[in-house]
């Protein structure tokens, strides 16, 4: 019943090579928020809000720019079976020039009419007056970081993902640094409070990009080539959009739909107090669930590659013994993440934030859910972002990826919450409703096949 777990010695020794590195990254981008939130949270818990409310046009922007990173991979870990670099610099052109025309139009639009903006996502305005400073700034930080992330999602699709791991290291040092220096005014500098971590986010992001282009220069295994680059060719371009662009849509429909989750909230009673729960219980959450991130990447990084090399025959049972182990990987996350919460978060952490009686209870009701979802989490992620995608099933992707958001969570999140005003702590466990309808429907596209495309040698 089990025999596609068998695979050939060291088949799991390499996805864990593969997706350590990818862990290690978003614990260190996590970890980045986290502080962050931290941080701010010693301020208030307003300002922690506040903060929240803002970070969600910011969010759909890196939504969008992990959606083309995504979408690039598709592309790129099947080319690189094959071993087409020049095609791989092509699609890596492409992502440049969408990725920076898109941030830099956000980035305008945030610094000119930021509390616009913000009184789409929430209707307090002492969060709308504490966050417009903050967004005014942190939206030019992500011209930066959108270029950098493609380059970067190149070189996790060719099998260095270490890479992303150190450029984020550096970039969290910074931040970090920065965030202490200029939120709290130490070193002479003077206290900015919210303005502060904006300023220190767009300083990490200028690192991090300088950094990333540094090595990128001087990279042997994969060297920048201008013509392909500045000229990636009709022919690519659309290859681009038949295969990349559903992923790109399908992160900005994702990544729009996750931010009405706040807007909801914002715009429900005691949304300060339920924002700043749901802030806290998220970053924690998010500490956890990096590492279903890093094993979906590496996932999509080998069946990519083993359908440029022509397995198609053998990366069917190769999707299947993936998405198991991502999903008992998920039950030790669960299990972590709740004797985490007991230990340590609830008794030590949760204190140090000023979060209202109320905010608190709210905190603890979001994290259960949340431990209680990872191993159905971690499956669907796998299947979606890692499986089909890596087969070229972009459009199935799509669809699993939003229905069960957009018809499923968000209506009945609307219902309970702003029709039928229940307390707060049945409301919270809409947050699992996206991975209980998801994950069949993954199952049954996983088991039909249908998922597998060579994508690289259609249209030659």
């Amino acid at each position: 019943m089990f025999s596609y777990l068998h695979q050939p010695k060291g088949f799991y020794k390499h996805l864990f090579l593969l997706a350590l590195p990818v862990i290690v990254q978003n614990l260190i981008t996590t970890s980045l928020g986290f502080l962050d939130t931290f941080m701010v949270g010693l301020l208030g818990s307003d300002q922690m809000s506040a903060v929240t409310v803002a970070n969600v046009p910011v969010f759909i922007i890196q939504l969008v720019v992990f959606g083309l990173q995504s979408g690039s991979s598709v592309l790129i870990s099947q080319y690189w079976g094959r071993g087409d670099r020049e095609s791989i610099n092509r699609v890596m052109g492409i992502g440049f020039m969408i990725a920076g025309g898109v941030s830099v139009l956000f980035a305008a639009i945030l610094c000119a009419f930021p509390a616009q903006v913000l009184y789409l996502i929430t209707d307090n305005l002492t969060l709308v007056e504490l966050a417009e400073p903050y967004l005014r700034i942190v939206g030019f930080s992500y011209i930066f970081n959108s270029l950098s992330s493609i380059y970067i999602g190149m070189q996790r699709s060719i099998e260095n993902p270490r890479f992303g791991m150190i450029v984020f290291a550096i970039s969290m040092l910074c931040n970090t640094l920065g965030n202490y220096v200029l939120i709290f005014g130490k070193l002479g500098l003077p206290a900015l409070g919210i303005t502060g971590a904006a300023v220190a986010t767009l300083l990490s992001r200028v690192v991090e990009f300088v950094v990333a282009f540094s090595y990128a220069f001087r990279c042997r295994t994969m060297p920048l080539m201008k013509h392909a680059i500045l000229r990636p060719g009709m022919d690519m371009l659309r290859k681009f959009l038949r295969y990349s662009a559903p992923v790109l849509i399908n992160e900005t429909l994702w990544g729009t739909g996750f931010s009405m989750i706040t807007v909801i909230m914002g715009h429900m009673e005691n949304s300060s107090d339920l924002i700043a729960a749901y802030t806290l219980a998220g970053n924690i959450d998010k500490l956890m669930t990096s590492g279903v991130f890093g094993i979906a990447a590496a996932v999509s990084v080998i069946v990519g590659k083993e359908i440029g090399t022509g397995n198609l025959k053998g990366v069917y049972n190769i999707g299947r013994a993936l998405c198991f182990t991502a999903f008992a990987f998920g039950i030790v996350l669960g299990v972590a993440e709740y004797t985490m919460f007991v230990t340590l978060m609830r008794p030590f952490v949760m204190p140090l934030f000023s979060l209202s009686a109320v905010a608190e209870r709210l905190c603890s009701v979001m994290l259960m859910c949340y431990a209680c979802a990872i191993p159905l989490h971690s499956f669907s992620t796998t299947m979606v972002v890692g499986v089909l995608r890596g087969g070229g099933d972009v459009h199935a992707s799509l669809f699993i990826d939003n229905f069960p958001l957009w018809c499923g969570t968000l209506p009945m999140m609307c219902l309970l919450g702003l029709v039928l005003k229940v307390p707060n702590e049945v409301f919270c466990l809409c947050l699992m409703i996206e991975y209980i309808i998801k994950s069949p429907l993954g199952l049954y596209r996983l088991h039909s096949g249908k998922w597998i495309h060579d994508i690289t040698r259609i249209d030659e």
